[in-house]
C-alpha cells in the first residue's frame, strides 16, 4: 500500500455564487502514519497570463500531528467571498481553486487542486455606445 490522498468538493457545482459556501473533504491513508508532519487545506485565488500574476488566500488551515489523528477523514468549509469572480479573458485569467498541501517526513509536499468558478461574469456585458 503506498500513500494516497482523497480530495474533493462536497456536492460539487460548476459555479459557485459570493457568499455561497464551499465544503471540502479529505482523507490521507499512509502507509506510516508517523511520517505524516502536516497538512494544509486552503481556497485561494490566483492570475494567469500577461503581467505580474497575483495570488491570494481566502481560506488557510493547518493541521499537525498534536491536533489529532491526520489519518482521519476530514472536511472544512468557507463562505465564498464577493470578489474577484473567476475570469477567463484573452489577456489575464483569474482562477479559484481548493488546495491540499500534504507533508511526510523526508519528502517534498504533495499537492492537490480542484479548481472551481466563482460567480458568472459572463452575463455582465458592455453596452456599446
Amino acid at each position: 500500500m503506498e500513500n494516497s490522498i482523497h480530495f474533493s468538493i462536497v456536492e460539487r457545482q460548476l459555479v459557485y455564487a459570493p457568499s455561497e459556501k464551499l465544503v471540502c473533504e479529505y482523507e490521507i491513508h499512509s502507509t506510516k502514519p508517523n511520517d505524516l508532519q502536516a497538512i494544509e487545506a486552503s481556497v485561494l485565488w490566483y492570475t494567469e497570463g500577461k503581467g505580474d500574476e497575483d495570488m491570494a488566500v481566502h481560506f488557510f488551515q493547518r493541521r499537525v500531528p498534536e491536533d489529532g489523528d491526520l489519518g482521519i477523514p476530514f472536511q472544512f468549509e468557507t463562505v465564498l467571498p464577493n470578489s474577484p469572480l473567476s475570469y477567463f479573458g484573452a489577456i489575464i485569467r483569474i482562477c479559484w481553486c481548493a488546495r491540499l498541501r500534504v507533508f511526510w517526513r523526508g519528502e517534498d509536499a504533495v499537492v492537490e487542486q480542484i479548481p472551481f468558478q466563482l460567480g458568472d461574469v459572463s452575463r455582465f456585458r458592455v453596452r456599446e455606445r
